[in-house]
């Protein structure tokens, strides 16, 4: 664990100064109170941990972390305006402390000093262009076509989940300046834990406790959006089932990459197993 706290630790020291740049003092504020109020930095982690796997080191991918989780929380941003939620992280949404307004322009402001960190590399910019067109169509398609079976629901998970989740590991692989075989194998891994990782969210909105999970729950069934639960006949045990397998599906991608850190890679694996088993 002294190795994740460790990275951790370089990843929020990154993601503050770069908070800290952000002009003019009200956009500061508001990014900071979306930017800084929490969260797992799961998909930071996962770019700084692909890195070291395939032989780089975590300042060599820092950078491209903090960016993907910049990414994350616009996303974040723009889902709770959409959901009316007013929680996120157990503190008020952007929306409901500043305005729809301010909260669209923080978003904004988020992705422009994530791209600014990606412009280094052109791959590392088409990487995460992909991923949110992906992110994008998966939106789209919740709000306006929505999947009326499982199939359909893989394929909205893969867009609005999988994609940010395969751009950050896929970052950490171009980071350590990885041929396009190990890039795609890490790639595959994270898009499938974030599979895994929505179609567990999903069952936690349904069962969990909103106190525990530190955001409201209920609110698939009460907007009627395709949760796994929702458009599915699968019970929550059912759901969690394939995100196991989806979970299964990650590590064996992961035993295509050479290794050069056995202990980083043993991270990732540990990953795959959170996913499914998370609480909140």
């Amino acid at each position: 664990m002294e190795l994740l706290e460790r990275r951790r630790a370089l990843i929020e020291e990154r993601l503050v100064e770069v908070v800290d740049g952000v002009d003019p003092e009200t956009l500061n504020d508001e990014v900071r109170h979306v930017a800084l109020s929490g969260g797992k930095r799961v998909r930071p982690m996962i770019t700084v941990l692909a890195c070291e796997t395939v032989g780089g080191t975590p300042e060599d991918a820092v950078d491209f972390g903090v960016g993907i989780e910049l990414v994350h929380n616009a996303s974040l941003v723009i889902d709770d305006i959409i959901d009316r939620s007013e929680l996120r992280r157990g503190t008020e949404s952007a929306w409901a402390e500043f305005g729809h307004g301010p909260a669209i322009v923080t978003s904004d402001g988020l992705l422009g000093e994530a791209f600014a960190l990606f412009s280094a590399d052109p791959d590392a910019t088409r990487v995460v262009a992909e991923a949110m067109v992906e992110l994008g169509v998966g939106e789209a398609t919740e709000l306006a076509a929505k999947p009326a079976n499982e199939a359909e629901y893989m394929t909205l998970a893969r867009r609005k989940t999988g994609a940010l989740f395969r751009a950050a590991s896929e970052l950490g692989a171009i980071a350590a300046g990885s041929d396009p075989f190990t890039v795609e194998a890490l790639g595959e891994y994270a898009e499938r834990v974030g599979i895994a990782f929505q179609i567990r969210d999903d069952v936690l909105d349904a069962v969990a406790d909103a106190e525990d999970l530190g955001k409201p729950t209920g609110h698939d069934a009460a907007l009627k959006r395709p949760s796994v639960v929702q458009v599915t006949d699968l019970t929550p045990e059912e759901a969690n089932r394939r995100a196991r397998s989806e979970a299964d599906r990650a590590i064996d991608a992961l035993e295509r990459v050479d290794v050069a850190d056995p202990e980083a890679r043993s991270y990732l694996l540990d990953l795959a197993e959170f996913v499914v088993e998370r609480e909140r």
